[in-house]
């Protein structure tokens, strides 16, 4: 199945000159869904890893539905002020601005085995900034994953550190 037939562009969105990967219709549509996770899923199945650590929203609806299906742990990384218990923050830039992400401190266990997942890897801005929150709690990040990829950002080079999979990639 061609994925990317069911992912559109929205130009100008959050800020003029970003093409933003609108995934709406991959998920409204339960066969498009379906062998996404099912090829998400596939991908992982040779990484051996404990917990998949996804960041709020959009990588949350991969993230729990594999590791539903994985039988693993699903850690949410959030923005500030949405999770309950004490968290580590950590800022990052993203390719139209700043940000910051959330874990609960009790999260990660020293030398636990994770895999950060997340929808389209734009400038590796994200995921590099979990992986590293994951690592200073003493975690070991096993590989990054991703419905899609946006080559001509170069995310990859932000991430050469681990292993990166994505089942889309734009040039």
């Amino acid at each position: 199945m061609d994925l990317k037939k069911w992912i559109r562009d929205i130009p100008d969105f959050p800020v003029k000159g970003v093409i933003f990967k609108d995934i709406t219709p991959l998920l409204k549509d339960p066969e498009a869904f379906r062998f996404c996770v099912d090829q998400m899923v596939d991908s992982l199945s040779s990484v051996s890893f404990q917990t998949i650590v996804s960041p709020e929203a959009r990588g949350f609806m991969f993230a729990s539905a594999i590791s539903y299906l994985m039988k693993k742990s699903f850690i949410p990384v959030r923005k500030p002020g949405k999770l309950p218990y004490k968290t580590r923050s950590v800022g990052y830039s993203l390719e139209y601005g700043n940000a910051e992400l959330h874990i609960h401190e009790d999260a990660i266990q020293q030398g636990e085995r994770v895999v950060v997942l997340d929808d389209v890897l734009a400038t590796g801005g994200t995921v590099k900034a979990i992986a590293s929150m994951v690592e200073e709690m003493g975690g070991i990040v096993e590989g990054v994953f991703f419905l899609a990829e946006l080559d001509f950002l170069n995310g990859r080079e932000r991430l050469q550190s681990y292993p990166v999979h994505s089942l889309i990639r734009y040039s």
